[in-house]
């Protein structure tokens, strides 16, 4: 058997939500705020007010150098820009879903997008299967079929899209 690869990825967004969309996307908000992506709405709120406290320009020490003020002032700037994105449901889930996208565009071209009903049914190994132009297959387990968004050729590196 193959190479097997997983990932979950949704629908891309048209492309004036993706061009709008472009400049939040440079940056790793996540990073920014030292959380991940399963961080919960309270567990994101909570890391931001702890970096809040320690960048507002507010709550800095007079005797600090000018180059390192400004600094914490860029700081505080992203980590407020990335609070924005990520502490809105509507704009998280939106960044989440380019983050995957474009993730995904990095490392895997994507051949097609396809549903299972499109794919041949082996009863013998329990699976759904497809013919890769390159001659090898793409193989979707009936255990995976829940879990399985992309899957690779055994053979090349196309991935398809199984659609739910």
């Amino acid at each position: 058997m193959g190479w097997r690869c997983g990932v979950v990825l949704r629908k891309s967004f048209q492309a004036n939500q993706t061009m709008a969309f472009e400049s939040i996307t440079q940056k790793d908000w996540y990073e920014i705020l030292g959380a991940k992506p399963s961080d919960s709405p309270a567990e994101l709120k909570r890391k931001y007010q702890k970096l809040v406290l320690l960048y507002h320009p507010d709550k800095q020490k007079a005797d600090v150098p000018a180059g390192e003020v400004e600094e914490r002032v860029q700081r505080f700037i992203e980590i407020d820009q990335a609070w924005k994105i990520l502490g809105n449901e509507e704009t998280k889930k939106e960044y989440d879903l380019q983050q995957r996208e474009n993730n995904l565009t990095k490392e895997w071209p994507l051949h097609a997008r396809i549903s299972l009903e499109d794919m041949s049914w082996n009863e013998d190994e329990q699976c759904y299967t497809l013919s890769c132009r390159c001659g090898g297959n793409y193989t979707v387990f009936r255990s995976e079929t829940k879990d399985v968004s992309l899957v690779c050729c055994d053979m090349c590196s196309l991935v398809i899209e199984i659609l739910q």
